[in-house]
């Protein structure tokens, strides 16, 4: 998701692209390999607790801590060569990223369930990654909205997560937005998918997404949105969102 949602803010401001594109996406993939190669370690001990995470390597016995850490080293370092081509402005980005998701975001959700709202940062900056490799300016109000877009959807995305896991969570003592006591629809992220399929019907008012094809996208980013209320599809609505990084980048791209 994360290379994905950089190749479309390269889209955005490249229409045609170049072969740099692969080496942007494949730099950007790399690093998020290694920030969750990290994150793994840091939380092997929550991991070997979870259900949905006692299986990971580390906590599975599959591999030790020092193969952890030289796997999280070597896609990092392949990260960094590749997006060094790019200039520095993206590899200081996506270093930032990477770090502020360890470093900050990491240890605060052992804290706060306000911790994601800290952490989506991390979801919002990738577009700007590859903006600013093809050339973009950070300031630009077109890449401003994109990264918008992409923090208000990383709530809806993560609240679903933690309502299917909840009793994983809970398990490890990881301070949940989910309520105890919570059934049916929430009305605060039904909040968040108003305010992000909001933002994201801007982008043809202002000329982002264009062609005949723009209502059906339009119609496409809906989807979660309608399908959530109804409890019987609120797997449907997850899947929605879970696609949704796939799908802005498809119509930045003008298919």
């Amino acid at each position: 998701m994360n290379g994905m949602a950089a190749l479309g803010g390269y889209l955005l401001c490249r229409a045609q692209p170049q072969l740099d594109a692969l080496s942007l996406f494949a730099g950007v993939v790399l690093m998020a390999c290694a920030a969750s190669a990290f994150n793994q370690v840091l939380e092997r001990d929550l991991d070997a607790i979870m259900d949905r995470t006692r299986l990971r390597p580390l906590p599975a016995g599959e591999l030790g801590l020092a193969g952890g850490v030289t796997i999280a080293l070597l896609t990092l370092v392949a990260g960094v060569l590749l997006l060094n081509v790019h200039g520095l402005l993206p590899l200081c980005l996506s270093l930032f990223t990477l770090l502020w998701y360890l470093l900050v975001y990491t240890p605060l959700k052992r804290r706060t369930p306000f911790a994601l709202l800290v952490g989506a940062v991390c979801g919002a900056l990738p577009p700007l990654i590859g903006w600013s490799a093809a050339g973009g300016a950070v300031t630009d109000f077109r890449i401003v909205l994109l990264c918008g877009i992409l923090y208000l959807w990383q709530v809806p995305h993560f609240w679903m997560l933690q309502k299917r896991h909840a009793d994983d969570y809970r398990r490890a003592g990881v301070p949940l937005f989910v309520p105890r006591s919570f059934r049916g629809p929430a009305p605060f992220l039904v909040l968040w998918l108003v305010a992000m399929i909001a933002a994201t019907l801007m982008l043809p008012v202002f000329g982002l997404i264009a062609g005949q094809h723009a209502p059906l996208w339009c119609i496409a980013f809906c989807l979660p949105l309608v399908l959530y209320p109804f409890e019987r599809w609120e797997g449907a609505a997850f899947a929605g969102v879970n696609i949704f990084p796939a799908l802005l980048t498809l119509a930045l791209y003008g298919f």
